[in-house]
C-alpha cells in the first residue's frame, strides 16, 4: 500500500495503468519537450495545484510534467464516468501524485473528491468544467486568499466563468486554455470529432454509413462531429442559434433545420453545445421508435432526462452504456451514457495526439501565471499568443514539418502602410 493520500477504484491496477500512461506518452512529444525543460526549471516549485480534470492516461502525462515542474499536484475527476481506474490507481502508486477519481463514482462522492483536492489549498487551479472554481467560491470562500489563478480546459467551463466575471463573482484570473486556437481548433474539431463518433461505435456497435445523424451544434466540436460523421456515410443534420454557425454549415454541404423538424427522422442525435434542455421534451415526443440519444458536451444538462423518465413507463439496460427507454406510446428510445460525455464514458476520449497540444497550453499557462498573476485582474483571459504559438511551432518540430520565415524584406513591408500600387 501507498501512503499518498487517495481514493481509487483499485491500487492493484496501477501496472496496467502505467503501460497506458507511457503509450499514451508516445504521441505526447510537445509535452514530453515541456516536462523536461519544467525539470531544470522548477517554475511551479512551492506552488500547491489542484486540478479536476478527467483522469485519463494522457491527462496523467500532464500531472507528471506539472510534478516534474515543481509543482504539489493533487487531481480529482471533471466527470463522474470519465474517469480510467488503472491511471488513476497508476498515479497514486507509481508516481505519488494523490488522486481522488472512480470511474462511475456518485455525486456525493464525486463533490468529496473535490473536497479532498480543495483541503490542500491550492495557490493554482486547473479546471474542465468550473466544478473546483464554483465548489470554491461557493462552499470554501475561506481558501480563496490563497488562491492566485488559475487555467480552465473546456468551452463549458469557460462559460461559466466568463458568467461569474460578469456578475463580479471570481475572485481570482482564470485563463481560458480552451480558447488558444492550438486547443479548440484540434483537440474540440479533431478529437471531439473522433472520440465521439468512438464512443458511439463502442457504446451501440451501429453502423453509421446511411444513418441519419443529427449534430446540435456547429461550434468546432461540432463542426469536426459533422464532418467525420459525414465522412462515414452518414447523412448529417446539423441543428443551430446562431445564424452565422447555420450558414456556415449551410455552405459545408450539411442540411440545416430546427431540431423538432429534424427529430421524427433521425437515427442518431448528439450534443455539443454547452446549454441546457437542448433534446427537450417535445423533441423526446417526436423521436422516431429506435432513436438514439446521446451527449458530448462537459455536462449531462444537454439532455432533459426528467422527460424520458416521465415519458417512459421501464427502463433497461441492454449494453453497458445504453439505457433503453419503454415510452408510454410503445416506442424504445435510447440515451447513451446517462446523457454524460459519451467520448469518454464510453470510449477513452481524445487522442494523445491532439491532447498533446492541449496539455502543453495548460502546462504553459501554469507557468505563465505562477509568474505573473499579480498582474492579473480576477477575470477571464485568453491564452497568451506568444503560448499558443510556442505550442503549434514545437508540435510542428515534433512531427517533421518544416515552414517558410519571413525574410527582413517582408516583415517591414507588413509593418509599414505606405507600400501599395505601383
Amino acid at each position: 500500500m501507498t501512503s499518498t493520500e487517495h481514493d481509487v477504484a483499485d491500487l492493484a491496477l496501477a501496472d496496467e495503468g502505467e503501460r497506458l500512461i507511457e503509450w499514451a506518452a508516445l504521441e505526447m512529444p510537445v509535452l514530453r519537450l515541456i516536462r523536461e525543460r519544467f525539470e531544470r526549471e522548477q517554475p511551479l516549485a512551492g506552488l500547491r495545484l489542484g486540478a479536476c480534470l478527467h483522469v485519463t492516461s494522457e491527462t496523467a502525462n500532464l500531472a507528471i510534467a506539472l510534478k516534474a515542474g515543481g509543482g504539489d499536484v493533487r487531481l480529482c475527476a471533471s466527470n463522474p464516468l470519465s474517469t480510467n481506474d488503472a491511471v488513476a490507481a497508476a498515479l497514486v502508486a507509481k508516481h505519488g501524485i494523490p488522486t481522488f477519481a472512480v470511474k462511475g463514482e456518485d455525486a456525493t462522492r464525486y463533490f468529496s473528491h473535490i473536497t479532498s483536492v480543495l483541503d490542500s489549498r491550492p495557490n493554482l487551479t486547473m479546471d474542465d468544467g468550473a466544478d473546483l472554481v464554483a465548489e470554491l467560491h461557493r462552499n470554501r470562500p475561506e481558501l480563496l486568499a490563497d488562491v492566485r489563478a488559475g487555467t480552465e480546459e473546456t468551452t463549458t467551463g469557460v462559460i461559466r466563468l466568463r458568467a461569474m466575471a460578469a456578475d463580479g463573482a471570481l475572485r481570482f484570473p482564470i485563463i481560458a486554455v480552451n480558447e488558444a486556437l492550438t486547443k479548440h481548433m484540434f483537440d474540440n474539431r479533431y478529437g471531439t470529432g473522433q472520440s465521439t463518433l468512438d464512443g458511439l461505435i463502442r457504446a451501440t456497435n451501429i453502423l453509421l454509413a446511411g444513418r441519419t445523424i443529427v449534430v446540435c451544434g456547429y461550434g468546432w466540436c461540432g463542426r469536426g462531429l459533422a464532418s467525420r460523421a459525414d465522412g462515414m456515410g452518414a447523412h448529417v443534420i446539423v441543428t443551430e442559434v446562431d445564424p452565422t454557425r447555420a450558414l456556415e454549415a449551410t455552405m459545408d454541404g450539411f442540411e440545416v433545420t430546427t431540431l423538432i423538424d429534424a427529430a421524427p427522422r433521425a437515427d442518431v442525435v448528439i450534443t455539443v453545445t454547452g446549454d441546457i434542455n437542448v433534446v427537450d421534451r417535445h423533441h423526446v415526443e417526436n423521436f422516431k421508435d429506435g432513436a438514439i440519444i446521446a451527449n458530448s458536451g462537459h455536462f449531462n444538462d444537454e439532455i432533459n432526462l426528467a422527460a424520458f423518465d416521465d415519458l417512459s413507463t421501464s427502463v433497461t439496460k441492454p449494453r453497458p452504456f445504453v439505457d433503453s427507454y419503454k415510452m408510454n406510446d410503445g416506442r424504445n428510445l435510447h440515451v447513451l451514457a446517462e446523457g454524460r460525455l459519451l467520448n469518454l464514458a464510453a470510449a477513452e476520449g481524445h487522442p494523445a495526439a491532439v491532447m498533446d497540444m492541449s496539455f502543453a497550453n495548460q502546462a504553459l499557462c501554469a507557468e505563465h501565471v505562477a509568474r505573473h498573476h499579480a498582474e492579473l485582474e480576477p477575470r477571464v483571459y485568453d491564452v497568451p499568443v506568444e503560448i499558443d504559438r510556442e505550442v503549434a511551432r514545437l508540435k510542428l518540430e515534433a512531427m517533421g514539418v518544416t515552414i517558410d520565415v519571413l525574410t527582413p524584406q517582408q516583415e517591414r513591408y507588413l509593418a509599414s502602410w505606405e507600400s501599395g500600387t505601383s
